[in-house]
């Protein structure tokens, strides 16, 4: 009679398997929601391949798969820069340790945009949208767009409608590029944006439409663009691009979010308190 012993399973072991588990399966959503996807299945096609020749013992196919596995990892380096880049970002963006870090406590100071901002912003495109102004007006939360702030002309300027609406007006100075948006100040105008290259993203959109995806791919924020061609507003989130959005969603959406940030920078000033 064959028997067989079962291997003990500690905590430890647990927790490691839970680990892994969970590393993976993040892997693979991330990999899945990127361009990378395609050439990770690439990669799966020359694993088995390799793993087939070595149990029919094909050794030159196993040699050259040997000696090419070092390299191969640095060319992945190399192919998926932009993904990692990424996702390192997005990684950095959640607050694990936002209780426990010292700096974390300057970030919430300030109020990120307030409901007569958000009143303002929404007039304006409202106005721009009627009158076929094209605009891209990016709000900034968590993470600093100071690179981008840079491209740009400083205004530090208070929101008001009609100041977004000049900046916006055909043939001025500041109305070609992004509007940068910060603690209720528009704090730069004429900001150069990262084009998007994801494929999968309407022909129909334009440079400005690709730009606010762009930069929501880097960042957390929250991008409104008007339409120069038919006057259609849109908003860019999180890579994702929500198109012929009305002045009522425009604005129950940013007020959500400048709720959502509000409980938690609640959350974290009562674990303070708590710890303190």
């Amino acid at each position: 009679m064959i028997r067989f012993d079962l291997p003990i399973i500690g905590v430890k072991d647990v927790i490691e398997i839970a680990l892994i588990a969970f590393v993976i399966y993040q892997l693979l959503k991330w990999v899945r929601g990127t361009r990378a996807w395609t050439l990770f299945k690439g990669l799966l096609i020359i694993s088995i391949i390799a793993f087939i020749s070595m149990i029919l013992e094909l050794n030159t196919i196993t040699f050259i798969f040997v000696k090419t596995i070092n390299t191969g990892i640095i060319a992945l380096l190399i192919v998926f820069q932009p993904e990692l880049r990424s996702a390192l970002e997005q990684l950095g963006r959640r607050n694990f340790f936002s209780t426990f870090l010292i700096f974390e406590e300057q970030k919430d100071k300030k109020e990120k945009i307030s409901l007569k901002a958000i009143e303002e912003i929404v007039t304006a495109t409202e106005e721009m949208a009627k009158f076929k102004t094209g605009a891209l007006i990016v709000v900034e939360r968590e993470v600093k767009l100071g690179e981008y702030e840079r491209t740009g002309i400083p205004l530090n300027a208070t929101i008001t409608s009609q100041l977004l609406i000049n900046i916006f007006e055909h043939n001025t100075p500041l109305h070609d590029g992004a509007i940068i948006i910060r603690n209720n100040k528009i704090v730069a105008a004429t900001c150069y944006l990262p084009l998007s290259d994801n494929m999968s993203l309407s022909k129909e959109l334009g440079t400005r439409h690709r730009a606010a995806v762009g930069i929501t791919e880097v960042s957390d924020c929250i991008v409104i663009i008007v339409s120069e061609e038919t006057g259609n507003v849109s908003m860019a989130l999180g890579g994702n691009i929500i198109r012929n959005v009305d002045s009522d969603y425009l604005k129950n959406k940013l007020v959500y979010q400048k709720k959502t940030a509000d409980i938690k920078k609640f959350k974290i000033w009562k674990g303070r308190q708590r710890n303190g």
